[in-house]
């Protein structure tokens, strides 16, 4: 989780404007490194005498790039430390107001308790053994109900908190001795009687300057005798009074309530602590500062909420209220006391989240609701038709979905009662096989649940036949063995080893630093920046998924596009060309597309990772610098961008944890490349896709979460997959269709055929999911390269397996697409629209297609498959 929605869903909603300002913190650090970006590219062009893309800058442009960066850096330092700085004085009003009210309340109870202690000792033992239990209707609400004059009588807590800012800032390479002198003027000076506190907007302030909290309330002079004579009469009519049961409530109420305040205060000041490592971190990064060590050690840790005294003395407060519980409500005994207490503020934390913010987050999705496109509204209208009678409207829920939905029941219903094969398995089957391909298309119900329908239908249509000579129709209890044994095949543990392979280098960010390495080292130049982060996205395609690696790349390549000048033709160009990269990266190794997993089960035998790796790898390369240059020639970015801030890679260092993750990866894919070769003892390559289930989840590196959070929706709908091609082919339909059409391709040769399946692959999957395109097309394309008169089964379900992963014409055409389309500026404009696909997409759908039907072609028979 982003520390920004973490801060947002972790604060007291009445403290809210007390916390650290992130996001607006960050608006700085973004527009500083706009700053910085146009400040290098200006110097640039000075010190290479107007060209940008000078290689050996003499030494007075060294001097002239060096000094730039220098000042550059420095009025980043003026504008960003200043604001931190009055962040920091923000948080420390506000605890220390806060502590001293709360420590004040928590007096207030402990005297109460001990004046009654002291009048009838007797009595707290009395209210712990009463038994009566506060209502449970929800965590206890805040309340002030305090006695003022008798807290006015407590000492008041002072705070206290120094440090040599100016050293600090010294050492932050901080602004320069006249912007301090102004900024000093507007000092903000805390102190205690004990020691002084100043806190400064700016440099160089004298540690000497000190002033006084005057915002203390002066003690009310009054009359103590009376007052301890009013006290008594009120705790003799209190303390024998019959109902002494709603006593005990009232003062097991100020007990909750003083734990829950208290521990919430803690909360507020390691939240504001883990916020200013944050932002110093975002801010180092972006400045090529090294401030944050400087700035925490010396100033924000020496601050008073986050000594380590003020923590000690916060704890030893919520001890003592805990002591109280415990003597007055738990017969002393601490333990109980905690966990009763802890229980309570986690009850409160639950409505206070579920009643407040439930209402923040809703008024703010209605707010971004505004933003949607209007065809997804669309979806919900009601349908409406026009007659020459007038215009019928429907019900709202008769949605433009649902009338799809019954349509494909009413074809279903027809061709169930149609008799166009011999048998009753052909003819239920061909009614499921057009059924589920119907519903996958349109997606009138998710393709999950399509997937889901598919062994239902099976089993009660009763379309399995046994695999005997006789063919025997198999009863449902059969039939329902046989489809759950063939769903769950080696193919699905393939596909859930890979997804541990991408969870694991996700987590600990083991993909993210690769590719900042790679991307740092990219250059300026808007075509190599291209190209860099293209490859980047094809490879981690194949590891990752064509799924997660736009999103990785997506994230990566915020910096470049928040420092684009206005109108630039290189952000369309670099949001194209990661989608369509990973698109073509969905071909490059068996686990990067579902796809790759259907063809793998329709291949015997099954290629092994080195062959895959020797068909797809030259394809990609290729497809990679085709799209890379027509991007280029498409978009002429470099007319309108010279030059491209540069990714900065990662300095967090390499932990034993990511050498694991990295080794049992390696292990695996080895493994994968000679699984035949090691057939005799694993058997299968979907036995070895256990080894790093094994490794990370035995081991605690991914937890139950990581599991749960696969992509199981792929799961079911490659089992659906399965279980449908499997019905097929056991129905005998599989067999009829494709005699049926080896009658139209008899006399073709191999290359023919291969190119007639790939251009109905590429029409099919460019309008649907690459995933149900495969679904649908390789079950027909292996059987009939199994009765070819030169029989080459696996060379056409490979090639329309890959194809599936070409087809890149429409935002529709895969996820890399649709995760493009969405990408939008910060004013809410999209960069790109279905136009750009169009213009690059579709002739780069074409350019792959070719690639496989040439290039991929001549190696497949070269490895003879």
């Amino acid at each position: 989780m982003k520390f920004s929605h973490q801060l947002q869903f972790n604060v007291v909603p009445e403290w809210v404007d007390y916390y650290l300002a992130y996001d607006n913190l960050k608006k700085i650090i973004y527009q500083i490194e706009k700053d910085l970006v146009a400040a290098g590219a200006s110097n640039d062009l000075e010190a290479g005498s107007g060209s940008p893309y000078q290689d050996e800058p003499n030494e007075r442009s060294g001097l002239l790039i060096t000094g730039a960066r220098s000042k550059a850096r420095a009025r980043a330092n003026n504008m960003f430390l200043p604001a931190l700085d009055r962040e920091l004085e923000k948080i420390m009003s506000f605890y220390f107001k806060k502590e001293r009210e709360l420590y004040a309340e928590v007096d207030a109870l402990a005297s109460d308790i001990e004046f009654v202690e002291n009048f009838d000792p007797t009595i707290p033992s009395r209210l712990a053994s009463s038994g009566t239990k506060v209502p449970h209707g929800g965590p206890v609400r805040r309340t002030r109900s305090r006695n003022n004059s008798r807290a006015s009588r407590h000492s008041t807590l002072a705070r206290s908190g120094s440090w040599r800012y100016d050293e600090a800032l010294a050492l932050a390479d901080a602004a320069t001795d006249q912007t301090s002198a102004e900024d000093s003027q507007d000092v903000d000076h805390v102190t205690n009687p004990s020691s002084s506190t100043v806190v400064g907007h700016g440099v160089g302030l004298p540690s000497h300057t000190t002033s006084v909290i005057t915002d203390v309330e002066p003690e009310t002079p009054h009359d103590e005798d009376d007052e301890d004579d009013n006290d008594e009469d009120d705790a003799k009519s209190m303390w024998f009074d019959p109902e002494m049961e709603q006593e005990k409530m009232r003062f097991r109420h100020n007990c909750i309530e003083m734990f829950v305040n208290l521990s919430e205060l803690q909360a507020y000041a390691k939240l504001n602590c883990t916020g200013f490592s944050k932002i110093l971190k975002k801010y180092d990064k972006i400045s090529e500062n090294s401030t944050k060590k400087v700035y925490m050690n010396q100033v924000v840790l020496q601050a008073y909420p986050f000594k380590q005294e003020t923590t000690e003395r916060l704890q030893g407060q919520i001890d003592r209220v805990r002591d109280i519980y415990a003597r007055i409500f738990t017969n002393g005994d601490t333990e109980v006391a905690k966990r009763s207490l802890k229980m309570h503020l986690k009850e409160h934390m639950v409505w206070e989240r579920n009643t407040i913010w439930r209402d923040m987050i809703g008024i703010e999705r209605k707010s971004q609701a505004v933003g949607v496109r209007p065809s997804s509204a669309l979806k919900t209208r009601p349908v409406t038709i026009s007659t020459p009678f007038g215009s019928i409207e429907f019900p709202e829920w008769l949605t433009r979905s649902v009338w799809t939905l019954l349509f494909c029941c009413f074809v279903f219903a027809v061709l169930l009662h149609v008799d166009l094969f011999e048998g009753p398995e052909q003819q239920n089957c061909f009614a499921i096989l057009v059924f589920a391909s119907m519903l996958w298309a349109t997606e009138s119900l998710p393709l999950f649940v399509t997937s889901l329908l598919v062994p239902l239908l099976v089993v009660m249509l009763r379309v399995m036949r046994d695999d005997d000579k006789k063919h025997t129709r198999l009863d449902s209890h059969a039939a329902a063995k046989k489809i759950f044994s063939l769903m769950f095949s080696p193919v699905i543990m393939l596909l859930l080893g890979g997804f541990a392979v991408a969870a694991a280098m996700s987590k600990f960010h083991i993909a993210k630093a690769m590719a900042t390495v790679v991307l740092s080292r990219a250059g300026t130049r808007p075509s190599a920046v291209l190209l860099a982060n293209m490859l980047v996205a094809t490879v981690a395609s194949m590891w990752i998924s064509n799924v997660a690696a736009p999103v990785l790349c997506f994230s990566l390549i915020q910096p470049i596009l928040r420092t684009l000048p206005p109108g630039s033709s290189f952000a369309k160009c670099l949001i194209l060309g990661i989608a369509l990269a990973s698109n073509v990266g969905g071909m490059a190794s068996p686990i990067s597309s579902p796809q790759n997993i259907i063809a793998i089960e329709y291949m015997r035998p099954a290629p092994s990772w080195l062959e895959w790796f020797t068909v797809a790898l030259p394809i990609c390369l290729v497809c990679d610098l085709a799209i890379w240059a027509t991007l280029l020639w498409v978009y002429q970015p470099s007319s309108n961008t010279p030059t491209i801030s540069t990714i900065r890679s990662t300095k967090d260092p390499i932990t034993g944890t990511q050498v694991f993750v990295c080794a049992v990866t390696v292990i695996t894919i080895l493994l994968w490349c000679f699984e035949h070769q090691l057939e005799w003892l694993f058997g299968d390559m979907g036995l070895i896709a256990i080894i790093p289930l094994l490794a990370f989840f035995g081991t605690g590196i991914l937890t139950k979460e990581d599991f749960n959070n696969f992509l199981w929706t792929v799961i079911i709908l490659a089992m659906g997959g399965i279980a449908l091609g499997k019905a097929v082919e056991s129905s005998g339909l599989l067999h009829m269709i494709a005699e049926a059409v080896q009658d139209y391709v008899e006399g073709f040769s191999l290359w023919v055929v291969l190119l007639i399946f790939s251009g109905l692959t590429l029409i099919i999957a460019t309008f649907i999911s690459h995933t149900v395109a495969a679904l649908i097309i390789l079950p027909i394309v292996a059987q009939i390269g199994a009765t070819l008169p030169d029989p080459h089964p696996r060379i056409l379900v490979m090639g329309a397996g890959l194809i599936c992963s070409a087809a890149m014409g429409l935002p529709v055409s895969g996820f890399p697409n649709m995760a493009a389309i969405s990408m939008e500026d910060e004013l809410g404009s999209p960069y790109i629209r279905t136009v750009d696909f169009l213009k690059t997409g579709v002739p780069m759908s074409v350019v792959a297609t070719g690639l496989v039907v040439t290039m991929g072609y001549g190696i497949m028979r070269a490895l003879g498959f």
